[in-house]
């Protein structure tokens, strides 16, 4: 007789084991799959009592499909992007980042550059990795950094270029240009050659790096600009300018004789600063010494010969007197400083002792300035 399950087994109804009831469960019981199943189909089939390909099935089929079709449409677009719509292929519209919705393929479609980044690119020099560092290292590229000056040297020149997509040009870097970095490369590259071969290389070593970096960068935006690439070049940085590394030692050494000369220079100027004001006072002051006597001189003249005029008029109306007057004042005036006395023994020289000694009497007395000598004395 075959075994039966009658809900318990040989131990009796329910879940029974051998030595009794079995195990309870606990908790909320698993919903049954077979039933859910069973329920589905059972709705189903009053919705749709023909099945799927009745005409009602069909239907609902193709609403499902077109919906599903539909939502095909929307899309989100992060942070650094922009949604660039085509319809059809052409440009109809520019979305900002976000959940956004454009007509489901193959209406339109939509294309996600990163129009908010800004990028790097660098010239002259390239990043390679290095194991032995466990990291990256700089490699230089000579075809790209060694470049000739206006005065006929050449210079080594790395450099990096900032650049981003223009906020209304997104259409333009997308469809005017085919590769995007390599034509920055290569505009950045030119502009660079064209501005060091205009300039001299002592500047460009020294104190004109940031106005050659002002140039390149408005010559490669105007060149982009040229080209409607729609790119903005955000910054151009000089990241090494070196002579060639064969010539560097000899390069410096003409550096520090530079510097020597231009040392020695400012001493000179310094001295020149301090001495040329000097001169110019001490000429200065010998002029208005030498302006000063002038006008002594002359001034001397104009009385003395104011004097001489009066003294000739003088003469002219008493000559005698004027001539023995003029005599007097001579004679005074030559031997005022003598220690002679002179006495023409007249009448006026009577009683005069000839061996007293006038001379030391005369020099003890002080003598009064313009006072004439005594009578008899002459």
């Amino acid at each position: 007789m075959p075994w039966k399950n009658q809900g318990g087994g040989p131990w009796g109804s329910g879940p029974k084991g051998p030595w009794g009831s079995g195990p309870q469960p606990v908790g909320p019981r698993p919903p049954d799959l077979e039933d859910l199943l069973r329920r589905g189909q059972d709705r189903l089939q009053q919705i749709m009592p023909g099945g799927f390909f009745s005409g009602m099935g069909i239907t609902l089929i193709l609403l499902i499909i077109v919906a599903l079709w539909l939502l095909s449409g929307f899309f989100r677009v992060q942070s650094e992007e922009q949604g660039v719509v085509l319809r059809f292929g052409k440009h109809v519209r520019t979305v900002d980042p976000g959940l956004n919705y454009h007509l489901p393929y193959p209406i339109e479609t939509v294309l996600l550059p990163k129009a908010l980044r800004v990028s790097t690119i660098s010239i002259g020099m390239t990043l390679i990795e290095d194991p032995a560092r466990r990291g990256r290292s700089i490699r230089d590229v000579p075809e790209e950094s060694l470049m000739l000056t206006g005065d006929e040297n050449i210079v080594d020149v790395d450099f990096t270029v900032l650049w981003r997509i223009k906020p209304n040009g997104v259409g333009n870097f997308l469809f005017n240009i085919q590769n995007p970095e390599g034509t920055v490369k290569a505009v950045a590259e030119s502009a660079m050659r064209e501005v060091i071969g205009r300039s001299d290389i002592q500047p460009i070593l020294t104190g004109a790096r940031t106005q050659t970096e002002t140039t390149v960068q408005d010559l490669m935006q105007k060149t982009l600009d040229g080209y409607g690439a729609g790119i903005q070049i955000t910054q151009v940085q000089m990241q090494k300018v070196d002579p060639p590394a064969q010539v560097i030692d000899a390069f410096r050494d003409v550096q520090a004789a530079r510097a020597n000369l231009e040392q020695l220079q400012n001493e000179a100027q310094t001295y020149a600063n301090k001495v040329v004001p000097e001169a110019r006072g001490q000429a200065a002051k010998i002029l208005q010494g030498a302006e000063g006597y002038k006008e002594q001189a002359v001034a001397e003249a104009k009385g003395q010969s104011s004097r001489f005029l009066k003294v000739y008029e003088e003469y002219k109306k008493a000559p005698d007197v004027t001539r023995e007057r003029i005599y007097l004042e001579t004679m005074e005036r030559v031997l005022g400083g003598s220690d002679k006395l002179i006495y023409d023994g007249g009448s006026s020289g009577q009683g005069v002792v000839p061996y007293l000694p006038l001379n030391e009497l005369s020099a003890k007395r002080p003598t009064t300035t313009g006072q004439q000598p005594s009578g008899g004395t002459r």
